[in-house]
């Protein structure tokens, strides 16, 4: 039987597709979420590993792990990243440090700059480049959305994409357009494969956001989508709940105008709903005297 090499071209389009799906690294035959371990119990799944500690299977399983769990699980001689990466373990400590860094930023370029030399989030490793803001920082409107997407990591700019282009149209509705308003999002790093950030990179990128929403201090603060209303707000109720409702939110020494609705890219899936985002619309045009 003949057998022939495998074409250089089908093979580069093969992994293109698996690094544009998430799949980013080695896997074992049971899914583990290592960043939901501590170093501590990331080392002991790594000793109840059926192989020898140096063997092998052992030193697979570990290279397949993300790196900060890699690190614990390879001893304490082993803890150190690989050269070019800062991954780090995602504990209360890279919170508190995300908070304490916040904080001292007096300006939107310096929690820029803040954000751009922050080595606590994981995300940022695997992202083409930090997704901070588009719009007008003097605007009395904002939205923020949950995590940016391809076309934004490419671009460096939140809401760039189709569902950028459907906001764009929504403004246009009520005679604003990006001038009038800004836009960030609470993950500023696009997640591998657009997966939806972890409970952990949202609490580690949360102070940035809830910092960047005082510096602008908006009238009307806008949600795009349940997660970021869940996240700023601290409520669990689903969107459909939730939007066209108002609510408070609080901003340093006092409180903003805040309303839910749903996310473009949801209304793009789901073009029967844009009906009840045009009431959001209309109510966001009212609050704002327009």
């Amino acid at each position: 039987m003949q057998t022939t090499s495998p074409d250089p071209r089908q093979i580069e389009a093969l992994l293109e597709f698996y690094t544009s799906a998430g799949v980013d690294c080695f896997l074992g035959e049971e899914p583990v979420d290592w960043f939901a371990l501590t170093q501590e119990q990331a080392a002991q799944k790594a000793q109840a590993l059926p192989s020898a500690a140096g063997g092998p299977a052992a030193q697979a399983s570990i290279r397949s792990a993300p790196p900060q769990a890699a690190a614990a699980a390879a001893g304490p001689q082993a803890r150190m990243p690989e050269a070019g990466l800062s991954a780090v373990l995602p504990d209360r400590e890279v919170i508190a440090a995300a908070r304490d860094l916040a904080a001292q930023a007096s300006s939107l370029d310096q929690l820029r700059n803040c954000l751009a030399g922050f080595e606590g989030c994981n995300l940022k490793l695997t992202a083409k480049k930090l997704v901070f803001s588009d719009g007008n920082p003097n605007a009395r409107l904002m939205f923020v959305g949950e995590a940016p997407g391809r076309d934004e990591d490419l671009q460096g700019k939140p809401f760039v994409g189709r569902s950028g282009q459907l906001l764009d149209r929504m403004l246009a509705a009520i005679g604003l357009d990006r001038s009038s308003a800004y836009i960030a999002n609470v993950v500023p790093w696009r997640p591998p494969g657009n997966r939806t950030p972890t409970p952990q990179e949202t609490e580690i990128c949360k102070p940035f956001i809830v910092r960047q929403i005082e510096l602008v201090d908006p009238d009307i603060l806008v949600f795009l989508g349940a997660a970021s209303a869940k996240t700023l707000l601290g409520v669990q109720d689903g969107i459909r709940k939730m939007r066209g409702r108002w609510m408070s939110y609080s901003a340093g020494s006092g409180t903003v105008a805040a309303i839910a609705t749903y996310h473009p890219a949801y209304l793009l899936r789901s073009p029967l709903e844009k009906r009840l985002s045009w009431r959001d619309f209309l109510a966001i045009k009212e609050k704002l005297g327009k």
